[in-house]
């Protein structure tokens, strides 16, 4: 059976990384790459590993690739302080490392919570991301904000999901957000990129799409909740990209007398 090591970027996630680590207690092992919390996730992490690396944020990407590089195990997962492993993924993986595996990369499946709500439509099922790969076949590109898995070669599918508990709460939520949007808008305006008034037209058919298309009305009013906040997202984006723009721009602020 080839081994597996679980990599995990963490930072000040106390309250959500034992529920993680649990359920990736039986992978060989466990790399933890923390940017310097001021709470008990070091201490935790610690019960179920002693590969726990304190680092300086340098962002999403760099951080995880970190990780990676400290991975031992001839296949990895990634997984976020937020997510944890189904029964029946564990059960999958092992399986599959108990045999052949046909692809470098696989697939994985996410079952998406807004507090206990799993979000079964809204376009969030199935929400199939690249996490389970042969060492030295993926890394994380050089983009820091929504970071993407790069890697060639085939890939499968695995049918049990990770759960992937997004926001205990609206307020959680809406801080998330808030702090996304506010990476992207700085990354887009350092790269030069103009607003123009067609973008502001997204958020309209998008939340259509989202809300009656892929009928997340069906997940109540955490559905509603996440399909109006999906549609705003990309126009929260442009508002903040044209403050940082004229923050650049604007005058001078007039001299001390």
């Amino acid at each position: 059976m080839e081994t597996l090591s679980i990599v995990i970027v963490t930072h000040n996630e106390a309250a959500r990384i034992r529920r993680c680590l649990e359920s990736v207690a039986w992978a060989d092992e466990i790399v933890m790459v923390d940017s310097l919390s001021d709470d008990a996730t070091v201490a935790i992490g610690s019960e179920f590993t002693s590969k726990i690396h304190v680092r300086p944020w340098p962002g999403y990407a760099s951080q995880k690739n970190f990780g990676i590089d400290q991975a031992t195990g001839e296949w990895i997962l990634i997984l976020d302080a937020d997510e944890r492993v189904s029964e029946a993924l564990g059960a999958e993986i092992r399986a599959l490392l108990a045999g052949a595996p046909a692809h470098p990369v696989y697939r994985v499946p996410f079952k998406n919570y807004l507090g206990a709500t799993w979000l079964a439509h809204g376009g969030l099922h199935p929400d199939y991301h690249p996490r389970l790969f042969r060492r030295g076949a993926a890394r994380y590109g050089e983009r820091e904000i929504h970071e993407t898995l790069e890697f060639t070669g085939s890939q499968g599918k695995l049918r049990g999901p990770i759960e992937h508990l997004t926001y205990a709460d609206l307020a959680t939520y809406l801080n998330k957000v808030n702090r996304y949007t506010t990476l992207e808008a700085e990354d887009l305006a350092a790269r030069g990129f103009r607003v123009r008034w067609w973008h502001l037209l997204k958020p309209v058919p998008r939340f259509f799409r989202l809300y009656v298309r892929k009928k997340g009305f069906l997940d109540g009013v955490p559905g509603l909740a996440s399909a109006v906040l999906l549609a705003v997202y990309p126009l929260l984006v442009l508002a903040k990209v044209v403050e940082r723009q004229h923050q650049m721009t604007g005058p001078e602020p007039p001299a001390r007398q």
